[in-house]
């Protein structure tokens, strides 16, 4: 017990230093998401409807091609006449990923069990370099 006294601040340095080698990948195991290739996969394989929740402005800027819009404000209300079969895979875009989540767990809560968000969104979608549209 002397010893932990007399270095807790050595023992703080340790743990510390510890978690910050850990850090990535503890972040990147709850990152969640599809990533741009898995996405292609599942709208070639399996039909998958690609829905952009961005808002009107974002979405005419530049969209992943055949994306449909659905502004996240909106999403509880029109993905059921968007996407009216709930057993297709369902992809939710916006520009930089952070609305995925949500709109994946409103899709889920709808009953839309392939509800999946793509990692990094529209700009991962453009470093990939594949095809965008614009309004």
């Amino acid at each position: 017990m002397k010893f932990i006294t007399d270095n807790w601040m050595l023992i703080v340095i340790a743990l510390s230093s510890g978690v910050m080698l850990l850090w990535p990948t503890l972040k990147g195991a709850s990152a969640v998401g599809l990533s741009t290739a898995d996405a292609v996969q599942l709208i070639n394989r399996e039909k998958a409807v690609v829905v952009d929740v961005s808002d009107a402005a974002d979405y005419a800027q530049g969209h992943v091609n055949g994306a449909r819009s659905v502004p996240l404000d909106q999403l509880e209300a029109r993905l059921p006449e968007v996407v009216k079969n709930k057993a297709l895979p369902v992809i939710f875009v916006c520009a930089s990923g952070s609305r995925g989540g949500p709109a994946v767990k409103t899709a889920q809560k709808l009953g839309y069990q392939q509800a999946q968000a793509l990692s990094g969104g529209l700009k991962a979608w453009k470093e990939a370099n594949l095809p965008v549209e614009k309004a």
